[in-house]
Order: C-alpha cells, then sequence, then structure tokens
C-alpha cells in the first residue's frame, strides 16, 4: 500500500506545509519509540576454580629433591613457579617480567613499526568510519540542486510563440528523512557497534600474537647462541684431545686408528657448530620482520642466554574470560547477530518517508528570489511489504542461525582457551621436572668421561671408548639447552594464553567506536 500526498501552491492555494506538519510530528514521535527485535544477554560461562595442571595442584615430581649444580654453559638452573592469584596479574608492558633490556627495546620496537599490527588498526578505523556511516541514517538528507536553461522555439512551427526564446531559472532544496520507527537503523548502528568492538579486539589479538612471537624467536635465537657456546666449548676439548693423541702416537703409545678417531670426532662436532648458523639466521630474520625492518639491515650480537622463566601471576580461572581479546571477540559476534535478527524483524513493519522541496523558479535572474516565484512540495508515503514469498521470514531465520553458530563459537573459543592454559601449565611444569633430571644426566656423563679418560691414558681401553662418552656428554648438553629453550618459549605460550596484559575494560565502548577520529589517524599514508 503506498499513499503520497504532493501538492504545489500553484495547484492548490488553501493547502501549505504547516496544516501537515503537526499531524506528520505527532505520528513520528508515537512511532519512533518502538524497536523490534530480541534483546541481548550475554552468554555465562562456568569456569573450574583452578587450574589442574598448576604446580600447586600438580602430583608430586617422580626426581630425588636434590639439585645438582648448574651447568656453567647454560646460565643456571633453579626451578619454576606459578605466582598465586593474589599476586598481582600481568599488566601492560608483560615482557618486561623477564628482565631483558634488548627484548623490551625490541618489543618496543615491534609496537610501532609492525605492519599487521598498523594492518590490523586501519581495519579498526574502517569498522569505525561505518559505525558513522550508519548512524548518519538516522538524521535527514538536505540537498541543493541549482539549474539554469535557455532554450529558442523552432521559428517555423506552427505554434503559438513560435521562435520564441526562453529562459528559465531554478534553485530547490530538498530535505528527505526516513524516520526509524521500527529500530532498523539503531539495530544497524548497534551492528556497526559491535562489529567495530569486534575489531578492536582482533587487534588486540594481533598485537599480542605478534608480541609474543617476538619474544619466542628472541629465546629460540638466545637458545641457539647457547648451543653454539656448548659445541664452541667441545670442539675446543676435542682439539685438546686430539693433540693428545697425536702426541701419544708420535711416542708410540697408542695407534693411528685413534688418532683418526679424535679426528673424526672433532670435524663432526665442528660440522654440527657451522650448521647451527642456520636456524640462528632464520630467527634473527624473523625477528627483523616483526619490528618492521629489512632482514638484510639488521642483525644481533651473540649472547649466550638460558634462563628460568619468572614466576607468572595465572589469576583465577574465572578471570580467564575477561582476559582474552579472542573471547571478547566471539561474544560480541553474538551481539552482532542479534541485533542483525532486529534488523530483520523490522522488514515486517511498514516504513514512512518524509521529502519536502522549496526553492525559487524565474524566468529572470531579477525575480528568482523574489518572494512569488517560491515553490514548495510535501510528500510523505508508507510502504508495506504485502507478499515477498517467505524472504523476511528466510532472513529471520538466517541471523538466528548466525547467532546460534556464533554462540557455539564463544564456547569453543572458551574452551581452546583453558586449554591453552592448562598445555602450557603442564609443559612448564613438566619440563622443570626434565630439567632437573636431565641436569643429573649430564653430570652423570661428565664424571663417566673423566674415567674413561683415565682409563684411556692408563692404556686400559681404546680411544673409542673416550670418543663413545665425549659423544655422550656431548648429547646431553645439547638435550638439556634444547629443554631450556623449550621451557622459555612455553612461559611466553602462557602468558599469550592468558591474554597478556590485557582485559575487557580495555575494549573500547559502542560510543568511543561511533566518536570522529582524530585528524592524524585519518591521513593518507603513502
Amino acid at each position: 500500500m503506498k499513499e503520497a500526498v504532493n501538492e504545489k501552491r500553484m495547484s492548490n492555494p488553501t493547502f501549505t506545509p504547516r496544516a501537515f506538519l503537526p499531524g506528520a510530528a505527532l505520528l513520528v514521535c508515537v512511532l519512533t519509540g518502538c524497536m523490534v527485535g530480541p534483546k541481548y544477554h550475554a552468554p555465562t560461562t562456568q569456569a573450574p576454580p583452578a587450574y589442574k595442571e598448576a604446580p600447586a595442584n600438580a602430583a608430586p615430581a617422580a626426581v630425588p629433591p636434590a639439585t645438582p649444580e648448574a651447568d656453567p654453559t647454560l646460565g643456571g638452573l633453579g626451578s619454576w613457579t606459578v605466582a598465586q592469584p593474589q599476586d598481582a596479574s600481568l599488566r601492560g608492558k608483560w615482557w618486561e617480567i623477564y628482565h631483558d633490556p634488548e627484548l623490551n627495546a625490541l618489543e618496543e620496537q615491534l609496537n610501532i613499526n609492525n605492519q599487521t599490527i598498523k594492518q590490523s588498526f586501519e581495519n579498526f578505523m574502517a569498522a569505525r568510519a561505518i559505525v558513522r556511516q550508519a548512524r548518519a541514517q538516522l538524521f535527514p538528507t538536505a540537498a541543493v540542486a541549482p539549474s539554469g536553461s535557455r532554450s529558442r522555439s523552432s521559428s517555423n512551427a506552427a505554434t503559438a510563440g513560435s521562435g520564441a526564446t526562453t529562459t528559465f531559472l531554478e534553485v530547490p532544496a530538498t530535505v528527505s528523512w526516513e524516520p526509524d520507527l521500527w529500530g532498523k537503523i539503531r539495530n544497524t548502528v548497534r551492528q556497526a557497534q559491535y562489529s567495530a568492538q569486534i575489531s578492536a579486539a582482533d587487534l588486540e589479538n594481533q598485537r599480542l600474537s605478534q608480541q609474543a612471537s617476538l619474544a619466542v624467536f628472541y629465546f629460540q635465537l638466545r637458545g641457539q647462541d647457547a648451543l653454539q657456546q656448548i659445541l664452541n666449548s667441545t670442539v675446543a676439548a676435542y682439539e685438546k684431545s686430539l693433540e693428545l693423541t697425536r702426541a701419544q702416537y708420535e711416542t708410540g703409545v697408542t695407534t693411528q686408528l685413534a688418532v683418526v678417531q679424535a679426528q673424526n670426532n672433532l670435524q663432526s662436532a665442528q660440522s654440527q657448530a657451522t650448521n647451527l648458523g642456520v636456524v640462528r639466521a632464520q630467527y634473527e630474520h624473523a625477528i627483523a620482520v616483526l619490528i618492521g625492518k629489512i632482514a638484510s639491515d639488521f642483525s644481533i650480537s651473540a649472547r649466550p642466554l638460558l634462563t628460568t622463566p619468572p614466576p607468572i601471576p595465572i589469576g583465577l580461572p574465572s578471570q580467564l574470560l575477561e582476559r582474552r581479546p579472542d573471547i571478547a571477540a566471539a561474544e560480541r559476534a553474538m551481539a552482532v547477530a542479534n541485533a542483525q535478527i532486529g534488523i530483520a524483524r523490522a522488514a515486517y513493519f511498514p516504513s514512512l518517508a518524509l521529502s519536502a522541496t522549496g526553492g525559487f523558479e524565474s524566468s529572470t535572474w531579477k525575480h528568482l528570489f523574489d518572494w512569488p516565484s517560491r515553490i514548495w512540495s510535501i510528500g510523505p508515503s508508507v510502504s508495506e511489504t504485502v507478499f515477498d514469498a517467505g524472504l523476511r521470514r528466510a532472513t529471520v531465520n538466517q541471523f538466528i542461525a548466525t547467532y546460534n553458530a556464533n554462540l557455539a563459537g564463544y564456547r569453543q573459543t572458551v574452551l581452546v582457551a583453558f586449554q591453552q592454559v592448562e598445555d602450557a601449565l603442564a609443559t612448564l611444569r613438566i619440563l622443570t621436572e626434565q630439567i632437573q633430571q636431565q641436569h643429573e644426566a649430564v653430570e652423570s656423563a661428565r664424571v663417566a668421561l673423566d674415567l674413561e679418560m683415565e682409563r684411556y691414558q692408563a692404556g686400559l681401553d681404546p680411544y673409542i671408548n673416550v670418543v663413545i662418552e665425549q659423544n655422550t656428554l656431548l648429547a646431553a648438553q645439547q638435550i638439556l639447552a634444547q629443554i631450556e629453550i623449550q621451557r622459555a618459549v612455553a612461559s611466553v605460550q602462557l602468558i599469550e594464553a592468558l591474554g597478556g596484559g590485557w582485559d575487557n575494560s580495555q575494549l573500547p565502548t559502542p560510543q568511543q567506536v561511533t566518536a570522529k577520529p582524530e585528524k592524524a589517524e585519518t591521513v593518507l599514508q603513502q
């Protein structure tokens, strides 16, 4: 059904806009308060009272309580612990708990120059612009379209005024507005606001991911430096063994076979030491990309570093739901789908459009803006769909299914979040136990090598036995270093699983994502 009133001054002198506007205004005031669609309620999720894999809740370690002396090539043994829930939680620059100035400097560069973070930020700015686009629909639209023409009719036309020149000038202004009778526009604004909040949460999730990747690559690189130090020390020890074996061969104490075995052992260790450069270079290049630098212009000096991770405040499991940006994004996706249901349901109700045009028209510039030259028209219209073959119902059902899917996605995100925390806690706890055991293995291998060297020098055993014990010690030291690297990486993964230093209070509000951005944020970059 469509009704329209479109009267001009010249056709109905008694009709004036003032006679129509009060009724229209009353109708708008009565109807604009209506809003269809379901009310949104955030989902509730039960959290466990404590983390199962936290050291305080884990079974006692099946290793002797004694702690062996730390291997000087590895930077110390120590033990890993979790800060208690009442301790201060992670805040802001979480990487500073490692007390590594070089890591701190790299993270600061990442926060400024990382291109992936910049891309996510611009996506967030685009989402904010969409909010303002949607909100603009709440207000009338005004346009001005001045026009002018001058024409001459044919002198040979058999009509009155043939051959005359005509001038027509018009300066009209049009105002149109569609009142938000059923909340369609308001739900559209809310949908855009919630989508912008999702983009903000995605930005923080991307920022955390890049920060964690940098810390992981950094500790991996320092671990390669520690492995390099182990192999360099081993090569130096093997060189001395080769010199000793050659001296014994020249004096007739040992055989040429022993010399060859010692030389082969040295060459094998040198090859391993050289190969470490491949992985280290790759980590160095990856760090360069993360901080926004060309890999060719970036380098990090070697510095062996394998330290015990600091105590990490894990908080209570119930706090995890507020500390992970991906969980916040999943919850906001549900709010978006809920708003979309309201938009779809608004299509069941009639829509009202108000339009008005006013201005001046004349055949001469002199009289264009005279009062008698004024023109106006006003035309409200109401439209309602009477048949759509089930289109509106299908649209509503679509967004109900989308909401249910997002609810399942939210719950899955929560489950994965708890899994990641438990995984990281278990990894840290178990690796700490393994490090204690591996330290004992290193000490045993070192004692065995010393004893075997004495037997070889006494002529009781062949040199191949020494080679076996040397390789056993080297392998034990390498395993220990690898476990130390894994533990450092696992500590970063735990921080990432806990959401870093973020929490829901940092998520921008609908009012904040609607606000006009700063001028610097809208500059076209080259």
